[in-house]
C-alpha cells in the first residue's frame, strides 16, 4: 500500500484517550514547525488541502500566501472535504476541524457544541493575541490569519530579502496584519467593524466581497469553482504584494521624514505647532501620532506644511485622531471654500490658492504664505478658559 495512504489512513482514528497530548502553543508562532519531512527533486510536489464548493478570501489567502513561500511555491492546491483525501495532504486550511501546528492543520471553524463530545478536540476562539501574547488584535483568526501568524515572519523576510531577525520584519508584520489580514479575519468570522449602533454605509469592495464575486452565480450553468479559486489566489496575492511593497518603499521610509520635521520644529516656527516635512505626499499621519507622544517637552502638533506635486504649498491640519475628519484646529471659517483674490483679501495674505470648505487643509504658492496661514490660524484660536473657582466671590 502506497505509504501516502497508509498514514492517511492511520490519522483518521482517533488516537486513545490515554495517548491524547494537551494542544500546546508554538513557542515562537511566527515561525512555522519544520515540514514533516524532506523533499527531494524526484519526490511529488507538497500537497495544500482546502475545501470545496464555495470559496472565500480566507482560505485564498492561505494558500496565496504558502505559495509565496519556497517550499510550497510548487504545491498542488487540493479542493475537498473527504477527510481521506485531506489526510495526504501536506498542509490543510480552512477545513477539517482541526488545528493543530504541529501536523500543519490550520482550520478554525470548530464549534463548541459540535466537538463538546471529543476530548481531543477543542473549540477554536484564538486570536493573534492568544497565540502571540504581546500582540493587541483580538479578532478571531480566520485560515488566513493562521498561516500568517506561523508563516507571516519566514514569508516577510523572504520577500523583504532579509533575515527574520531584521526589525524592519517585526514592524512591517504588525503593520501587515492590521492593516491587511485582520480585516479577512474579521469579514470571514462575520465581526461587525462595529460594537454597536448601525453602519453609515455600505462597505461592498472589500477584497473578501472581490473574491466572492468570482464564485458562480446562482443562475450560472456551470457551477464548477476550480477556475474562480484560482483567480482568487491571484488576486489576493497581488493585493498582499501591493501592500507590502508600499509600507516597504512608502511607509517605512516616511517615519524618517516625520522624526527629523519633530526635530527641526522650533526652526519652523517657535511656537513649535507647525512642522516642515522635506516631501510633501508622504504618509505622516500615523507616524507623527506615534512619534508625538515621546517628545520632550510634551508638545501637540497643530499644522503641516509641505510642497505638493505642482510644487506650491500646501497647510495641512493635524486632524484630533488618525482616522477623524475633525481637526484639532481648522483654518478660519471665514476663510473657508474662498480662493485666489477672493481668499487673499479676507486673510490679508497675498498669494492664496485655496482653503477647502471644511478648513482641514489649504494651499499658498510661497512656502513663508503657506507659514502665514497657519500662523494666523494660531494668533485666532480662542485662548483656554481657566477653570472657575467657587470659593472665590
Amino acid at each position: 500500500m502506497d505509504r501516502r495512504v497508509l498514514r492517511g489512513l492511520l490519522s483518521l482514528l482517533p488516537p486513545p484517550l490515554h495517548q491524547v497530548r494537551p494542544r500546546m502553543l508554538n513557542p515562537n508562532p511566527g515561525s512555522a514547525p519544520p515540514s514533516k519531512r524532506p523533499r527531494s527533486r524526484f519526490m511529488a510536489p507538497p500537497r495544500i488541502g482546502t475545501h470545496n464548493g464555495t470559496f472565500h478570501c480566507d482560505e485564498a489567502l492561505a494558500c496565496a500566501l504558502l505559495r509565496l513561500l519556497p517550499q510550497y511555491r510548487d504545491a498542488e492546491i487540493v479542493r475537498t472535504r473527504d477527510p481521506k483525501t485531506l489526510a495526504t495532504c501536506d498542509i490543510v486550511v480552512d477545513v477539517g476541524g482541526e488545528y493543530d501546528p504541529q501536523r500543519h492543520r490550520y482550520d478554525h471553524h470548530q464549534s463548541p457544541a459540535f466537538l463538546a463530545y471529543l476530548d481531543h478536540y477543542r473549540s477554536f476562539t484564538e486570536t493573534m493575541s492568544s497565540l502571540s501574547p504581546g500582540k493587541p488584535w483580538q479578532t478571531k483568526l480566520s485560515s488566513a490569519g493562521l498561516i500568517y501568524l506561523h508563516f507571516g515572519h519566514k514569508l516577510l523576510a523572504q520577500l523583504l530579502g532579509t533575515n527574520e531577525e531584521d526589525s524592519m520584519v517585526g514592524t512591517l508584520y504588525d503593520k501587515m496584519y492590521e492593516n491587511f489580514v485582520e480585516e479577512v479575519d474579521a469579514v470571514d468570522n462575520g465581526i461587525s467593524q462595529w460594537e454597536e449602533g448601525e453602519p453609515r454605509y455600505a462597505l461592498t469592495t472589500t477584497l473578501s466581497a472581490r473574491v466572492a464575486r468570482l464564485n458562480p452565480t446562482w443562475n450560472q450553468p456551470d457551477q464548477d469553482t476550480e477556475a474562480g479559486f484560482k483567480r482568487a489566489m491571484d488576486l489576493v496575492r497581488e493585493e498582499f504584494l501591493q501592500r507590502l511593497d508600499f509600507y516597504q518603499h512608502s511607509w517605512l521610509p516616511a517615519r524618517t521624514l516625520v522624526e527629523e520635521a519633530l526635530a527641526q520644529r522650533f526652526q519652523v516656527d517657535p511656537s513649535g505647532e507647525i512642522i516642515e516635512l522635506a516631501k510633501g505626499g508622504c504618509p505622516w499621519k500615523e507616524h507623527l501620532y506615534q512619534l508625538e507622544s515621546g517628545l520632550s517637552p510634551p508638545a501637540t502638533i497643530i499644522f503641516v506644511i509641505y510642497t505638493d506635486q505642482a510644487g506650491q504649498w500646501r497647510v495641512q491640519c493635524v486632524p484630533k485622531e488618525l482616522h477623524s475628519f475633525q481637526s484639532r484646529l481648522p483654518l478660519p471659517e471665514p476663510w473657508r471654500g474662498l480662493r485666489d483674490e477672493a481668499l487673499d483679501r479676507v486673510s490679508g495674505i497675498p498669494g492664496c490658492v485655496f482653503v477647502h470648505a471644511s478648513g482641514f487643509i489649504g494651499g499658498h504658492c510661497t512656502r513663508e504664505g503657506a507659514l502665514s496661514l497657519a500662523r494666523a490660524t494660531l494668533a485666532q484660536r480662542p485662548a483656554p478658559t481657566s477653570p472657575t473657582n467657587p470659593l472665590v466671590k
